[in-house]
């Protein structure tokens, strides 16, 4: 049996989890091959993500977002906007993505610390995927500074 998550949390994670996947793409694009691979690596996991919180949400008759925030759209424009006037282009969207996921996580840690139990529960879940894209975009972020 499937957890029950509180859908307006629920919905506001899932949302902006789309954003950072959204982004993530949007960094690919332009980016080298190795960084390429991972980016590619940490959007199948926010993919992994957001199915998990969506079929749980439908479990329940509840009806999941589907598509990102209009803020996640105009991050999107001012990260490409500000990395084409970088000096170092994949820096620049390693820093982007790191700060991006920040937010991310410090949203679900927020979710897990306000939900009731059972909520907090399901979306406690979702931590190590969360944890191990932040590992990976801080270790980048942390050796695109040297």
């Amino acid at each position: 049996m499937s957890t029950y998550i509180v859908p307006s949390t629920c919905n506001a994670l899932i949302r902006r989890s789309i954003d950072l996947r959204r982004l993530y793409r949007r960094a690919a694009m332009g980016c080298e091959p190795g960084l390429r691979m991972v980016l590619h690596e940490n959007m199948q996991t926010l993919d992994l993500l957001i199915a998990d919180l969506q079929a749980q949400l439908r479990a329940h008759d509840g009806k999941p977002s589907e598509h990102g925030t209009w803020r996640g759209a105009v991050r999107r424009h001012l990260a490409s906007w500000l990395v084409h006037a970088a000096s170092s282009r994949d820096s620049a969207w390693i820093r982007a993505l790191a700060h991006q996921e920040s937010a991310l996580l410090h949203a679900f840690e927020q979710a897990i610390a306000d939900a009731p139990a059972e909520s907090a529960l399901a979306l406690r879940r979702q931590l190590p995927r969360l944890r191990g894209i932040h590992l990976d975009m801080h270790s980048l972020a942390g050796t695109a500074h040297h």
